[in-house]
């Protein structure tokens, strides 16, 4: 048996409790070693098997997956944050699946909810924003067509992207030609959310690409964009005592 688990954005007791006891049951555990915190492999028994995916491809880690299922193990597959996002694990599924490897999925909680926490911050506002997208920068590796980020930009949403920090000066540029934001629109960088060393930045669109390196920001970081970051929103109409629910009738002022 393979179990695909979340390890959270960083700190040890983010992960869930269905994860945690996970790993402390595995003969084997394939951990994501440059973004999941290795505090977490103390969870490991003693005679665990432990091996850090970002030094094999994913041929290497198909391997022993198999070799431990043969051995009748089970092996924990321990992705940073959620592994529904950027975590290349549809194609370990699909392997696993020809190979009649049983499997399952444990969620964790996702570092864009760990750097909306370090803000402070509520992405979805009445009357500023309903809408989040999670997106990235093309790199060395595209996005699609219809997901350039400028395209993406000109909804004016609130927006949270990953994987970009190294191409802030792209990133900036992308995000004025969208045209709904404007250098005066908040941002943010969280720099390791949930981790003794995050960090927080605040700035603005404009001011996005030179916080960035004034901090001395240049990996494992997230961006965010809108203006949820502002002072500026209305009330919840759920808790507005005029509001009537299936729960309460609302009062009349």
């Amino acid at each position: 048996m393979v179990h695909f688990v979340g390890a959270g954005p960083g700190a040890p007791d983010l992960i869930t409790r269905r994860g945690a006891a996970l790993l402390q049951e595995a003969d084997c555990i394939i951990y994501a070693g440059s973004l999941v915190n290795p505090a977490l492999l103390g969870l490991a028994k003693p005679e665990c098997a432990v091996y850090n995916s970002a030094e094999m491809t994913l041929e290497q880690v198909l391997d022993v997956m198999r070799r431990v299922e043969a051995a009748g193990g089970t092996t924990v597959r321990l992705h940073t944050g959620d592994p529904c996002l950027y975590g290349a694990i549809r194609e370990q599924m699909d392997a696993l699946d020809a190979d009649g490897i049983p499997y399952d999925d444990t969620p964790g909680v996702s570092s864009f909810c760990g750097a909306a926490a370090a803000l402070n911050a509520e992405y979805t506002l009445p009357t500023i924003s309903q809408t989040v997208i999670i997106t990235r920068m093309e790199g060395r590796t595209p996005v699609p067509e219809k997901e350039q980020l400028a395209s993406l930009a000109a909804h004016g949403a609130t927006m949270v992207i990953f994987l970009s920090i190294g191409l802030i000066d792209k990133v900036q540029q992308a995000l004025l030609a969208g045209g709904a934001y404007t250098p005066a629109t908040p941002a943010a960088v969280v720099y390791k959310a949930s981790w003794p060393e995050q960090k927080v930045v605040r700035c603005t669109v404009g001011t996005l690409a030179g916080s960035t390196r004034a901090n001395g920001i240049t990996k494992t970081a997230l961006i965010v964009v809108g203006d949820f970051l502002g002072t500026r929103y209305e009330r919840s109409k759920l808790y507005d005592p005029t509001f009537t629910t299936e729960f309460r009738k609302g009062a009349d002022q």
